[in-house]
């Protein structure tokens, strides 16, 4: 498990600033995201306010103190913008160089001459479920997005065929695979095997993606036919460059971070002491921090030299690149804002008082668990950890086959749903230029396929192995 996700569980755990009972609070909840929806999609007012305005409405309904709530929906702003905005950022400076050094043009237009129309949702699931396996769900987006929105808008596909592919495959290696942060807390709780939980988690995984990838894809292009945002696309530059980086070069300096990132999953793995010199050295240069910046530093070497850009178009590149995501870390940011005034207000321990004299089978019951806590507080990691917390007495008596598909059941539920309490959600929204109707009717469908399809598989084969 990284620091970063580390420290991010840590801001997640904290205590009520409410003793309000469950009835009010469930009130609050579904009075809180009613004010987002109907402030979005009613008045048109922006998803930043909105998702300020809701979260002070379910502070106040829920009988907590204004100044807590403000305290929660700041805290909550800024462990998200410290952990994934800082990632945005160099995201949009590694593609705003890869764009204008026409090595996004390069690698545009070879998947294109070597992928034919039916095959490029496939080209794209394949590519992000390898690209998604050590990232996290957020780094993943940042470096996929740019590549999906300029191979639907020069080849003419729609949107939703291929960008839908790419978000299923990040999500599913998110949710159900080792080594995300997810499913090694809920082995660790569980005290499963992570060999056993890694074999079944890709063979749940390959069907699930297949399913809410490229096939439901084909339901969502009809579904929302919209065109690629242009705010988001770099115009194509390579015209005007008398050289552009080749294939190769632009491919490595992607592929860096997720090398690097995968390279600190191993060690973890293999030498597992955290006072091992090795370990510590891999701890900071596969911290997705630096990962990134080091494909940026890289990139300045192998992208823009060799495209013939001088010392002084650098600064003004970098400059430019980030003008257009502070919309988008604003809103990302108040979604996570939303999320821990949710925590701190009560909610996830609400949803586990109730569901604990549910009598229902082990690994159903930690799906729904792990259903109910992400619904209420938009985050996959805090309904993980909870409902591992949770169901963990109940794998004492489990054969190690079972204790990793508990795992996986539970990795299954945090998934379902993505709503507008999840940064996710509206990191997908605006990369996608989507409304919140539009989101939901994708990216939320997407998520709960997954959720259904693989917690499905999980109960298939708990009755076969």
């Amino acid at each position: 498990m990284t620091r970063l996700s580390v420290e991010m569980l840590a801001a997640d755990t904290v205590e009520p600033i409410t003793s309000a009972g469950h009835a009010q609070l469930g009130v609050a909840v579904l009075v809180g995201i009613a004010v987002i929806v109907l402030l979005i999609t009613k008045f048109k007012l922006h998803a930043f306010l909105s998702l300020t305005l809701g979260s002070l409405v379910l502070g106040a309904l829920a009988g907590a103190p204004l100044d807590k709530v403000i305290v929660s929906f700041t805290t909550g702003l800024g462990t998200t913008v410290a952990g994934v905005g800082v990632l945005i950022a160099l995201g949009a400076i590694l593609g705003k160089m890869l764009a204008d050094s026409g090595g996004a043009d390069q690698i545009v237009d070879t998947i294109l001459a070597r992928a034919s129309g039916r095959s490029m949702p496939w080209a794209m699931v394949l590519i992000a479920s390898v690209i998604g396996l050590p990232l996290f769900f957020e780094v993943g987006v940042v470096l996929l997005i740019p590549v999906v929105l300029m191979v639907a808008k020069r080849g003419n596909y729609s949107l939703m065929r291929i960008g839908i592919p790419a978000l299923a495959g990040l999500s599913v290696m998110h949710g159900l695979v080792p080594p995300h942060p997810g499913p090694l807390v809920a082995i660790d709780a569980i005290g499963a095997n992570l060999g056993v939980t890694l074999a079944l988690g890709v063979l749940i995984a390959i069907p699930t993606v297949i399913i809410a990838g490229p096939l439901f894809s084909r339901y969502a292009a009809r579904w929302v036919d919209v065109p690629a945002p242009d705010r988001m696309i770099p115009q194509r530059v390579s015209e005007d460059l008398e050289k552009r980086p080749g294939f190769g070069a632009t491919l490595t300096t992607i592929l860096l971070p997720v090398v690097l990132m995968l390279s600190k999953a191993l060690v973890d793995i293999v030498v597992d002491d955290p006072e091992n010199t090795v370990q510590r050295v891999f701890d900071v240069i596969g911290s997705p921090l630096i990962a990134l910046l080091a494909s940026v530093l890289v990139g300045i070497f192998t992208l823009l030299r060799p495209a013939g850009f001088s010392k002084e178009r650098i600064s003004p590149l970098v400059e430019k690149s980030l003008a257009p995501i502070a919309g988008i870390l604003l809103i990302v940011g108040a979604g996570g804002g939303f999320k821990q005034t949710l925590i701190d207000t009560g909610v996830g321990q609400m949803v586990l008082d109730i569901s604990e004299d549910w009598s229902i089978p082990a690994l159903l019951l930690a799906w729904l668990i792990a259903v109910a806590i992400r619904l209420a507080t938009g985050s996959a990691t805090v309904a993980t950890v909870s409902a591992a917390g949770l169901v963990a007495p109940l794998a004492a008596d489990m054969s190690t086959t079972h204790a990793a598909l508990l795992v996986l059941a539970i990795g299954a539920g945090s998934l379902f749903f993505s709503h507008v309490n999840d940064a996710g959600f509206w990191l997908v929204k605006e990369y996608f230029g989507l409304n919140v109707g539009q989101t939901v009717k994708t990216w939320s469908v997407m998520e709960t396929i997954i959720s259904v399809v693989a917690g499905g598989l999980v109960l298939l084969l708990s009755l076969v192995i």
